[in-house]
């Protein structure tokens, strides 16, 4: 009996050295005495900028780091040959294994040809701004160094629904493409930007059947040579929630298994459109609580005057908790980035806490809290910025609590605006389990608490050690239990404490740096 602890193993500028799948393979036992057993491992395939590209601008989906296309042999991550040794590793080590699928978009095409388009107007796709006209694109891929290897599918125009760059013209828009498949887009479950069906690059036309049939015939192709054992995806925002639903069925029983899937739906203010798309996969999928991380970072720029008992008001956990998975960062929130929401440091340790240490939900760390990140780039306001995103000293304690004592029946108490706490009875499968929470945003804090009457005498300590001193479990199952201002306390039986081994992070610097 284990909690699910998964991490996204990999940020948006991790270094393009070929390092990760070998770093992966290394820390497998690392991870695996943490707690964590899934990893969700960035796009393996070969991007438009070949080993320089963090793997959502696709060129190849069957380009492992196998072919030498787009300047380099293997992509940012390594070889084909480290990515199927790091999987093998992994899973040697109970560590389940979760791909990147991004079906949204190609890039990088091999050859342009010229297509009929209607321009769209960027802020209202629906909306058409001129006549029907001729423009050339690179929507031709033939993939020349492959030479039909894996596959013989050429994709060309007919394939897609979209292109932003006519290379005649050299003018940038977002062109709608007339072909057999429909003279519009595909149809999505929100209405942003008129349709947001299209994003980036050449936007795939899923109603083309051989398309579907390619993509499947991919799915089974990547399955067999990689043995996964789940799939995040990708923009699912800007997809038909009907091709997941026919591709994941598809895959599941091609497979035999009942794959995980955890979609990437970013509405971080719009619960109802979360549950919509649900309603419209038919709960096939999970998805990211992008409203919780929200609040999480909210929070962490508020201080004591966020609200502590409403954290989980209108997020997916509350609402869906069997389908949420639950985070604190990603690589499209991370500093610098489009989507940046960072949570504060001081707030983090709470907030792993909160998604960690509680009954519902799967939670998904983030690979600079745990081996920390520095970096280099532009912000929105077009200036260059150094970031440092320090390791979260108390992250691999957060997890080795999860695996090792946040068990059993949760009773809450989130009933103060500044000061909220829960508890977890534990099970009798995982000796001495068991904890108390206490959180703070303000001062210190204090809440009396029911933790189960078979822990009546026991001694609980703060394994975060941000309290010394000791409590003793009466009679009826409580106790008064405290903690620091602004910080969080996990109380648990002494007799786990005294057993608990966190192991060193290889190449973790509290400073930052990797």
């Amino acid at each position: 009996m284990q909690n699910g602890t998964m991490m996204q193993y990999f940020h948006w500028y991790y270094p393009a050295d070929g390092s990760l799948w070998n770093k992966v393979k290394e820390e497998a036992p690392t991870l695996a005495s943490l707690g964590i057993n899934a990893v969700w491992l960035p796009p393996a395939y070969k991007g438009t900028e070949g080993g320089q590209s963090v793997g959502y601008d696709v060129y190849d989906l069957y380009d492992l780091g196998e072919f030498d296309s787009k300047g380099s042999v293997r992509t940012k991550y390594g070889t084909r040959a480290e990515y199927i040794d790091a999987i093998k590793t992994l899973h040697e080590h109970q560590i389940q294994v979760y791909v990147d699928i991004v079906l949204n978009h190609l890039g990088g095409g091999d050859e342009t040809e010229t297509i009929q388009i209607r321009k769209m107007d960027p802020e209202d796709r629906n909306a058409c701004i001129s006549e029907d006209c001729e423009i050339e694109a690179y929507t031709k891929f033939t993939y020349p160094a492959r030479k039909g290897q894996y596959s013989s599918f050429q994709w060309d125009h007919t394939c897609f629904t979209g292109v932003d760059y006519d290379h005649r013209s050299g003018e940038n828009g977002i062109y709608n493409i007339l072909n057999d498949w429909g003279h519009d887009w595909e149809e999505m479950i929100c209405d942003e930007k008129g349709n947001f069906d299209y994003l980036m690059f050449c936007d795939v036309e899923f109603r083309n059947p051989h398309v579907r049939e390619e993509l499947k015939r991919w799915g089974q192709w990547y399955f067999d040579t990689t043995a996964f054992d789940g799939v995040r995806l990708d923009a699912v925002k800007h997809i038909a929630p009907q091709f997941f639903n026919e591709w994941l069925g598809h895959m599941r029983h091609v497979t035999g298994k009942d794959l995980f899937a955890v979609a990437e739906y970013w509405a971080p203010g719009n619960l109802e459109i979360l549950e919509r798309y649900i309603d419209a996969t038919e709960g096939k999928l999970s998805l990211f609580d992008a409203p919780l991380q929200n609040r999480l970072h909210q929070a962490s720029q508020s201080g004591n005057n966020y609200d502590l008992s409403t954290i989980f008001n209108d997020t997916l956990v509350d609402v869906q908790p069997h389908l949420a998975v639950t985070l604190v960062a990603n690589h499209d929130t991370q500093p610098l980035q489009a989507l940046e929401a960072p949570v504060a440091p001081w707030f983090k340790p709470i907030a792993y806490a909160l998604i960690l240490l509680r009954e519902k939900g799967y939670p998904c760390i983030f690979y600079p809290d745990l081996y920390s990140a520095e970096y280099t780039d532009y912000g929105q306001d077009g200036n260059e910025h150094h970031i440092v995103m320090p390791a979260l000293a108390a992250l691999p304690m957060l997890c080795k609590l999860r695996k090792e004592a946040a068990y059993g029946t949760e009773h809450n108490y989130l009933d103060h605006p500044n000061c909220i706490g829960w508890t977890r009875e534990g099970v009798a499968e995982v000796p001495n389990s068991g904890c108390a929470v206490v959180i703070s945003n303000g001062e210190p804090g204090n809440k009396y608490m029911y933790v189960g009457k078979q822990h009546a005498g026991k001694t609980f300590v703060d394994a975060i050690g941000n309290a010394a001193e000791t409590i003793t479990i009466n009679e009826a199952g409580e106790a008064e239990f405290y903690c620091a201002g602004g910080t969080v306390a996990v109380w648990i039986d002494e007799a786990l404490w005294e057993q608990l081994v966190v192991p060193g992070i290889t190449g973790l610097n509290s400073e930052g740096g990797e």
